[in-house]
């Protein structure tokens, strides 16, 4: 019975052995999957899935919110608390309330960035920066306009920059992320260059819009942005100044109204009846119409929406 004995203990310490190697290697290969991202937009919670497809995803807003006012609800908190990662556009964006979630998360995580806090913005050339900011001027961003995301080239910066945070924070899963990368990079830079062949027409265009929204993405393509709809940054638009923009548009030379997913249109529509030009709404992010499902799709629907509006 002794070698009976013997023999069941061998069988079990390979047993545990086996099992201990199984449990390691699961750890292993869903390292990268247990890491839990919160984006403070769509298009950054757009940009993780593409480099981190295994991670927890999680986006604070939609594309039908304004990214400038948002309330720190429990469920933020909540997922704030739990995030390993908070990627947001910064350049004061969400100073208005990225700050109360903090706090109130509790999460040390996530309140610095030389840990799990990563701001877009500090990782490019940001248009628009300022000496100097007070109150008269509106809401505005002394860092630059943080909208940053609709140039592809300054959008590839960040994905790098992201990548680095990303080997940061999970270092074991850097292989993954490395190969994530380069796979976004080749695709993305073999898109851009067929969106600018395809933008091209839209080179010199001017456009009346509102607020600096797509400031980027105006510059990107050469056009340019003649008149904002509000008077001031973040106020909304007043008949006297609408009755400004209508005696701009009178030169003839302006190809049409554009407004961004999550923004009122009465100004729009209001200009846009006095003056016969097109009011067009394009999505802001990542889920701003049917079109725009990821990153990709995001760029060709507004590219072929300021088209189609070109052509009226």
């Amino acid at each position: 019975m002794l070698w009976l004995w013997g023999l069941t203990v061998r069988i079990n310490s390979k047993f545990i052995k086996a099992s201990c190697a199984a449990l390691a290697l699961s750890f292993v290969n869903t390292a990268q999957a247990e890491l839990n991202i919160f984006a403070c937009e769509p298009e950054y919670a757009a940009l993780a899935k593409a480099l981190a497809p295994d991670a927890n995803i999680y986006s604070a807003t939609t594309a039908m919110q304004d990214p400038h006012q948002v309330q720190a609800r429990p469920s933020l908190i909540a997922k704030l608390r739990q995030a390993d990662l908070a990627i947001c556009a910064g350049a004061g964006l969400e100073v208005g309330w990225l700050p109360m979630l903090q706090m109130k998360s509790a999460n040390a995580k996530v309140r610095s960035t030389d840990n799990g806090l990563f701001y877009a913005a500090e990782h490019i050339q940001t248009l628009d920066k300022l000496d100097k900011v007070d109150r008269s001027m509106g809401d505005v961003h002394a860092q630059g306009n943080p909208h940053l995301h609709f140039d592809p080239e300054r959008l590839l910066q960040v994905a790098q920059a992201l990548n680095l945070k990303l080997v940061q924070l999970d270092p074991d899963a850097k292989p993954q992320y490395d190969a994530a990368f380069t796979d976004f990079s080749t695709r993305w830079q073999a898109a851009t260059v067929k969106w600018q062949t395809l933008a091209a027409p839209l080179k010199g265009k001017k456009v009346i819009a509102y607020h600096t929204s797509f400031r980027y993405l105006f510059n990107w393509l050469g056009m340019e942005q003649v008149g904002d709809l509000e008077p001031k940054p973040g106020l909304p638009p007043s008949t006297s100044h609408l009755a400004s923009l209508q005696s701009r548009a009178k030169q003839g030379d302006v190809m049409a109204i554009i407004v961004a997913s999550y923004q009122d249109e009465r100004g729009a529509d209001w200009l846009g009846e006095r003056t016969d030009l097109p009011v067009q709404m394009l999505p802001m992010s990542v889920g701003g119409n049917d079109d725009s499902q990821d990153l990709f799709s995001l760029y060709q629907s507004v590219i072929t929406l300021l088209l189609k509006t070109s052509q009226k």
